[in-house]
């Protein structure tokens, strides 16, 4: 079946994101080699983004669903990584019904545990988004960002539209990483981790068949394949890795607010995803680089730097219909020719 299945991997699909990743394993040396450590702060926020991208690119990209929920599970990510160690910090335990908790700071304990909860969640809304489509997912995905978004200014206990701070060291596995290099070295194993991982998933039958389900659900369903369990399994991994992506950011700024959690945020990721090219699992990333870099250089230019943004972002879109992995692609291509 993967013989007949046009969007099958090729040669610069398998080598793009190790490249990728290549580049970003060498900004610590070269920043301190420059003494510059403010491009470690940058890169781990381009690895982060580039995490949450990628896991909203499963369902834009290849199942084709535009949802605007994930900044939510990227902050409900955020808030578990927050209150763990909040209660950590305060010595007082988290009542969990007739359990209690006494929090944690390490991640080798909280990132998966914000990634079963993101999953978790991702899992009860899309049981009910699913069962929409076109405009309809949209908005409902909207609404349900909303409602998290609400639900995080409401927690007054943990600051409330304010934010929650971090004040423990951040560990894992009992060895500090709360320093820059450390930490941005973590943040890229999850990256490689999940590009390897997701790259397995879409070149597979449930790839195949999530891409298939996108293209014509009418004809899936016909061979007897329900798309409907595909594309809630594929939300939920989506979830679970902008959970992750989530945990990272908050964690690695010691710092969650439920500005992480608005629907704006969520266009930053469609916009990452599209920037990059919604076809490959390695797009995201170089959308989320553009994006953040972009963002900091239009901004010190100027106050009105969404207008430059936006209009790069359409120019973008209209000549490259496969978002700037076309540009490697064609690059790539070019050389071999000649």
């Amino acid at each position: 079946m993967a013989e007949l299945d046009p969007h099958r991997p090729t040669p610069i699909d398998r080598f793009a994101p190790l490249v990728a990743i290549a580049i970003l394993a060498a900004v610590p040396p070269v920043a301190n080699a420059l003494g510059d450590p403010f491009l470690i702060k940058l890169a781990t926020r381009v690895v982060v983004f580039a995490i949450a991208a990628i896991g909203l690119n499963l369902i834009v990209g290849f199942a084709g669903l535009v949802s605007l929920l994930h900044a939510g599970l990227f902050g409900v990510g955020g808030y578990v990584v927050g209150i763990a160690a909040f209660h950590e910090f305060n010595g007082e335990a988290l009542a969990l019904g007739p359990f209690t908790w006494d929090g944690t700071a390490d991640l080798a304990i909280t990132l998966p545990l914000a990634g079963l909860v993101a999953g978790l969640v991702a899992l009860l809304t899309g049981v009910v988004s699913l069962r929409t489509s076109g405009p309809y997912f949209l908005m409902i995905t909207l609404a349900f960002d909303q409602m998290l978004y609400y639900g995080a200014v409401a927690l007054q206990k943990y600051g409330g539209e304010d934010g929650l701070q971090i004040l423990s060291s951040i560990t894992f596995a009992g060895r500090d990483v709360s320093a820059r290099t450390p930490f941005f070295y973590l943040a890229l194993t999850v990256l490689a981790v999940i590009v390897f991982l997701l790259g397995r998933v879409v070149s597979s039958r449930f790839g195949i068949v999530l891409r298939a389900s996108a293209e014509n659900e009418r004809r899936v369903t016909v061979t007897g394949i329900p798309p409907y369990a595909y594309r809630l399994t594929a939300f939920v991994v989506s979830g679970v890795v902008c959970g992750l992506a989530g945990a990272l950011l908050a964690a690695g700024q010691q710092f969650v607010s439920p500005a992480d959690m608005s629907w704006v945020r969520s266009g930053d990721l469609v916009v990452m995803a599209v920037l990059g090219g919604l076809s490959t699992i390695w797009g995201p990333i170089v959308g989320a680089a553009a994006f953040v870099i972009l963002e900091l250089v239009l901004s010190s230019w100027t106050q009105y730097w969404q207008l430059a943004f936006g209009a790069i972002i359409v120019l973008v879109v209209l000549t490259l219909r496969g978002g700037l992995a076309d540009l490697v692609k064609l690059a790539t291509n070019g050389r071999a020719a000649r």
